[in-house]
């Protein structure tokens, strides 16, 4: 018997001559090539004569698929007409955000879509998009950065404690906060998340296993951030101890590191081979839900989703930790997800990318800039957005952009106005770089209530 397994090895145990022969090679190639041949032939001749018994499998579950009920590939056309979309606040909307919505709302799968006022294109969905679909999940429609998310503690401490102790919280954030590829904690912390059977029954993700436990509590680059500033409470939040008032606060920005693009990367490659759509569209490509690879990517998307939380969870710990207090009251949501949720009366796939679950009484926080102030809001379940708004101000210029446009003494000087303090980021995060929040916000006051505002002090980026 040769050492290296081949389509011939297969045929030989009584595999058919089709495709299900090159699934098999592909997920042993992928998962399973260093081990014996002989091994794996003995576990392949398992499936082959009982597929049922291994539908869930994570190396031979796509395979099962094949030899019972094979994915049809075939190319997908647009629709010529659109599924029914809102648009809120379009005037304030670029032109290739409000192309990348139309055609997406044109997808086979789509039944209605969205798009917020700080929308901005992006790759597959706008950033600002929302999409229900049927029974589909389009990695791109979620993003790369699965489950990326906001999340603000507010801490019994008047706003004042700021006064004075601006070297002492530039600590805290310098030594207990880590950002970009290579940053993570001298000092690991271990988190329920790692026991999760994802970790051990998907391949990919238990590859994923070490550099998720290494990355975290950190945080991502670009516009990612941890700061400290002012909670101005202005309506009562419910479940929340705390009166009207003004109090201190800390506010993260990040996603699901590694981990999370690692995933997306992955299953984003799936669908395009098993969703083949023109050129112009392919980043909008879907796995079927009834399909093992979809199946999969459901549970390493929601995996991801918990893990991004486990990180902010870490990173909030390690500051209150070092602050020396309790937080009184925690607001988080994701703007990188999708969500199973009734739409018209049925059940359809949501995919909210950069935009904020608003359903009513939902509590989310909408940032601003490092120089603006972000919301606190309650949502009012609006149906034209599908019950979203927007996950921040939106970007006017790209980072390419801000770089030609902007120096460094331009953004000094606007952060000295604002009597901000900047560790790490570039000019390409500038304040200028964004959407004026205020006009964003009264755009979407059929989408959300106001209850209070968070107005950095002290922003740490990366560098």
């Amino acid at each position: 018997m040769g050492k290296k397994l081949n389509g011939r090895d297969l045929i030989n145990l009584g595999f058919p001559k089709n495709n299900s022969i090159n699934i098999a090679l592909g997920q042993i190639h992928r998962y399973r090539k260093k081990e014996k041949k002989e091994a794996i032939l003995a576990e392949a001749k398992e499936v082959l004569l009982s597929p049922d018994k291994f539908k869930s499998h994570g190396t031979w579950g796509k395979l099962a698929e094949g030899l019972i009920a094979p994915v049809v590939v075939r190319k997908q056309e647009l629709e010529q007409t659109r599924a029914p979309f809102s648009i809120f606040g379009e005037n304030e909307i670029d032109a290739v955000a409000k192309s990348q919505l139309f055609n997406a709302l044109k997808l086979p799968v789509a039944t209605k879509g969205a798009l917020m006022p700080d929308a901005h294109s992006g790759y597959g969905l706008p950033i600002g998009g929302v999409l229900a679909t049927d029974n589909a999940v389009i990695p791109y429609g979620v993003g790369v950065d699965i489950g990326c998310r906001m999340s603000l503690s507010v801490f019994n401490l008047p706003a004042s404690y700021l006064k004075g102790k601006t070297d002492f919280l530039k600590g805290i954030l310098s030594d207990h906060t880590k950002f970009g590829m290579k940053e993570v904690h001298a000092k690991k912390m271990d988190h329920e998340i790692f026991s999760r059977v994802e970790f051990k029954d998907i391949p990919l993700v238990k590859g994923l296993l070490d550099k998720a436990y290494a990355q975290l509590g950190t945080s991502g680059g670009g516009n990612h951030f941890v700061e400290f500033g002012v909670v101005d409470i202005l309506e009562e939040v419910p479940a929340s101890k705390l009166p009207k008032g003004s109090y201190l606060g800390v506010l993260s920005h990040s996603g699901s590191r590694g981990l999370g693009a690692n995933i997306a990367k992955h299953y984003t490659y799936l669908a395009t081979k098993q969703c083949p759509l023109p050129k112009n569209v392919q980043h909008l490509a879907w796995l079927d839900l009834d399909t093992h690879d979809g199946q999969e990517y459901w549970m390493a998307m929601n995996l991801a989703g918990d893990y991004a939380k486990a990180c902010h969870d870490n990173i909030h710990y390690r500051i209150a930790k070092a602050l020396g207090k309790h937080v009184a009251l925690t607001i988080e949501n994701h703007h990188n997800f999708a969500w199973k949720e009734m739409v018209d009366g049925k059940e359809c796939v949501v995919h909210r990318k950069g935009a904020t679950p608003a359903a009513e009484g939902q509590l989310g926080i909408i940032p601003g800039s490092m120089t603006a102030p972000g919301y606190i809001v309650r949502g009012k379940g609006n149906v034209d957005s599908l019950q979203s708004a927007s996950h921040g101000a939106g970007r006017v210029f790209s980072r390419a952009k801000c770089k030609s446009n902007f120096t460094k003494s331009d953004m000094k000087k606007i952060l000295k106005t604002n009597d901000v303090h900047l560790l790490g980021g570039g000019v390409d995060e500038a304040p200028m770089a964004y959407k004026n929040i205020e006009t964003v916000m009264k755009l979407q006051e059929e989408l959300v209530d106001v209850l209070g505002t968070f107005t950095p002090k002290i922003v740490r980026m990366s560098k």
